[in-house]
Order: C-alpha cells, then structure tokens, then sequence
C-alpha cells in the first residue's frame, strides 16, 4: 500500500462508476419503460435527475469538501452514491427510482467535487501531470463505456443490477480511500448557501420546463410558470454572486473570452456527445429489435475511438495548445452527429458507426484538455473554482441536452404519425413496427441529430475564435483549492 499511485486508484475508481453511471441507464430503458411502466417524460427524469444533481451541487460540494475535509466528504459521497444504487436497484416504482437516481446525484457530487482537489494535494511536479492524465481519461473511459456496460449487465442480469453492481466497488472505494489517501482541507471558507439553493433552483426549473413542454406544450402553464421560476432563479443567484464574500462562482473569471468560450464548450461538449445516445438505444431495440447487449456494441465505437485517442495521443496532446484540441475535437463532435443525421427508414445499426467513430476522436481530443484550456484562462488561485464550474458546465450540459434533444425527438415523432403515446410504447419496446413507426422514429433522430451536430460545431468555433491562450497545461500546475 505504500506505491504513490493508490491514492490514484481509489480516486480513479470513484470518478469512475459515477461517470459511468451518467449513461449507464441509456440501454435499460425499455426494460425500465416496460417492468415498471414508466412515460417517456419519467425516463427522461431517470437520465436527467442524476446528471441534475451533480450539475446543481458541484460547486457547493466542493466548498463543503473544503471545510469538513476533502477526503472525508469523498468517503459520505460513496456512502450516499451507495445507499442511492440500492434504492434504485430495489424500486418498486418509477418515482421511487427518480428519487434514488436524485439520491445518487447528491453523493456522485460530493466525489466529483472534491477528487481535483485530492489529486492536486497528493501529487505534485511531474506526478501531478501524469495522475490528472489518468484521471481525464478515465472520465472520458467512465461516460463512454456506460451503454456497453449498461447492455451486458442488463441482457445477463436484469436492469437492476446496473445499480447494484456499484455496491461491492463503493464498499473497495472507501476501505482504499481510508487507507491510502490522507485528510485535506481548506481554512477561512464559507458555504454560499443562498447561492447553491438559487442555482439548483434554476437548473431544476429550466430541466423540468422542458421536459414537461413535451408533454404540455411551450404554451401550457406549467412550463411557463415553470421557465419564469428558472429566470428569477438565475437572476438571483447572479446577484447573490455579486454580493457575497465567498461565492461560488467569481463573474469576473467571464470577462476572460477564453473562460467563458470553455465554459460555453463544456456544456455544448456533452449534449452533443452524450445526450443523444439515450433516443439512439430506443431506436435500435425499439425499431431494429437489438437486445441490450447488441445495442451496447452497436454505440461501443464512441467508447472505443475516445479512449484509443486519449490514451495513445493523451501526451502528445498536452503539447498543443488547448484551442486546438478543444476546439478541433468539438468540431469533430459535430459532424460525427451530422453523419449520424443520415440515418433513414431503412437503415440498420451499422449507419451510425462512421459518425461514432467521429464523436468517439473528438471526445478523446477535447475531454482531456478542457481542464487544462479553462485553467490556462483564469488566475491560479481560483483553479478549484474554474474545474468546479466546468464539471458543473458539463453536467447540466448533458441534462438539458437530455431535455432539449429528447423533446425534438418526441415532437419529430408525434407529427410524423399524431400519436402523443408512440414515444413512449417505442421506449418500452410496444410499438408495432411498422414503415410509418420506423420513418417516424428514423426521422426523430435526424432531427435530433442534426441539433447536436449544431451544438458541437458552435462550441468548437466558439472555442477557435475566442481562446487564446497557447500556453501549456504543464505552466499552469498550480495547486487547486490546497
């Protein structure tokens, strides 16, 4: 126990499961959809409350972590992320499931929040290099395997144990993190309460708003009500941020046009990498009749392109300056979802594998860096806020990316055929498969599609015309939040 690397695996492996378990539950969800017998706007709530969660807290977790002791907020975080994967791997109900994914966020936050900082105190000089290397990879590894692995332990197992597996691994995370990593923290720091509440508000209405505008419509009450909470939310918040001693978030870091265009990438990044793969899965089990497993390969080119890219180029890569990288891997996200677009009536599960691959080098390419491009464009001193904000950028990004690419999928599929239920018995594999269901579907992701390849390409010319910093990663090593 006394190699310098431990404290790199028992940190590693919490980053791990809970990235995988963003997209995980892209593959179970007809098994879902027809054991518990869930809507379709209740599945997007399985995806999206988890990633919620993560996105609404991280920059409060990190400030608790700070007081209370980073090592020891990482070890109640894999207690919670535990405790939440055997509520859902137990729930009886789809709202019970919501909640316990809800429940899970809450500790995957508190893991999230803290890992940059245990690394950042336990590693320094080349060592410090080396360790975030792995640690990015192994989150870009994290969030592309899920559907892969989500498949095998769903097709062999049952959907539940997509959530139980993570027991065993959260009972070895702790023992090693108790034995290998020592306590840290941060004196003279204050939790911004009243700005965490405001910003989960925020997130959660604007999340919700659209959600339920696939079900209401954007001229119903309740989104409206609902997207008017999620406005005085955020202008509350921008205003407790302005005032308060110890914010969470510095606006100031956004005078900086590199700052703000990494921020503005990271968000776009996972909503046009990720977000889609959850209504891809529908298609291929609902309309192809693939099993889980069979839709888990039929994705695992993303996985499999991301990592061959970070893992052979990850070195390479810390040489080239992150406007390059981010910003030519975001393009590359984009047109990997514009050859996706082409997916038609007649097409099988090889028609998405060129715009995978595509996805899978531009994630390897931009995920690794973006740490390094958001760090190299604000002070040193504020590094744990600038990698709390992007990790918080990246996970709301992937749940309004959830709501947003999900309600143009619906909405593609309903005026298709003029049935509002068709998403839904697609979802749980009870739609007859028909050529007016398969053009309906086909044309959902088309349309979904062709809006991530939006996003993607928007966010790596944002980040080629507004980053400029050419410096590289290694300069900027200065401790985060020690």
């Amino acid at each position: 126990m006394r190699s310098r690397w431990w404290p790199l695996v028992a940190i590693c492996l919490g980053s791990f499961m809970l990235l995988l378990d963003v997209t995980i539950v892209t593959v179970a969800l007809p098994d879902m959809a027809a054991d518990l017998h869930a809507s379709f706007s209740s599945l997007q709530w399985v995806l999206d409350v988890y990633a919620l969660a993560l996105a609404a807290l991280l920059l409060g977790a990190g400030s608790l972590g700070d007081i209370v002791g980073r090592r020891r907020a990482y070890v109640v975080g894999l207690a919670l992320f535990a405790l939440g994967s055997l509520a859902c791997g137990l729930a009886p109900t789809v709202g019970v499931l919501i909640t316990a994914r809800g429940l899970q966020g809450i500790g995957g936050a508190l893991m999230f929040a803290t890992t940059t900082a245990m690394l950042n105190a336990t590693y320094t000089g080349r060592d410090r290099g080396v360790a975030f290397g792995a640690w990015g990879a192994v989150n870009g590894a994290g969030s592309a395997l899920g559907p892969l692995v989500g498949g095998l332990l769903t097709e062999h197992a049952g959907w539940r144990w997509i959530f139980l597996v993570n027991l065993p691994v959260s009972v070895l995370t702790i023992a090693l993190t108790l034995l290998v990593t020592t306590e840290t923290r941060r004196r003279g720091v204050r939790v911004d309460v009243p700005g965490a509440l405001a910003f989960a508000v925020f997130a959660g209405a604007l999340t919700y708003a659209l959600i339920r505008v696939g079900e209401d419509g954007w001229t119903a009450p309740r989104p409206l009500l609902l997207l008017a909470l999620a406005a005085v939310a955020l202008v509350v918040f921008l205003g407790i941020e302005r005032r308060v001693r110890h914010p969470l978030l510095d606006l100031g870091l956004f005078r900086s046009r590199s700052f703000s265009a990494t921020i503005a990438a990271g968000l776009l990044l996972m909503a046009a990498a990720f977000a889609m793969l959850a209504f891809t899965s529908v298609w291929l089990q609902g309309v192809l009749g693939l099993s889980p497993i069979e839709a888990g390969v039929a994705l695992l080119p993303l996985a499999v392109c991301s990592f061959l890219v970070s893992a052979l180029a990850g070195r390479a890569l810390q040489a080239v300056p992150p406007r390059w990288t981010v910003g030519g891997g975001m393009v590359l996200v984009g047109l990997g979802s514009a050859l996706q677009a082409t997916v038609g009536a007649d097409s099988g599960a090889l028609v998405l594998l060129p715009g995978l691959a595509v996805v899978g080098v531009g994630v390897g390419l931009a995920i690794p860096t973006l740490t390094a491009a958001a760090m190299s464009a604000a002070p040193p001193q504020q590094g744990g806020m600038v990698a709390g904000t992007l990790n918080t950028a990246r996970q709301l990004g992937y749940a309004l990316g959830v709501a947003v690419l999900g309600l143009v999928f619906k909405q593609t599929v309903v005026d298709h055929v003029g049935d509002p239920d068709l998403a839904g018995a697609v979802v749980a594999g009870q739609a007859p498969r028909t050529d007016a269901v398969r053009e309906a579907v086909a044309a959902g992701l088309r349309h979904g599609h062709t809006a991530a390849a939006v996003a993607g390409l928007v966010g790596g010319l944002l980040v080629l015309w507004l980053v400029r910093s050419t410096r590289r990663p290694a300069e900027r090593s200065t401790p985060v939040r020690t």
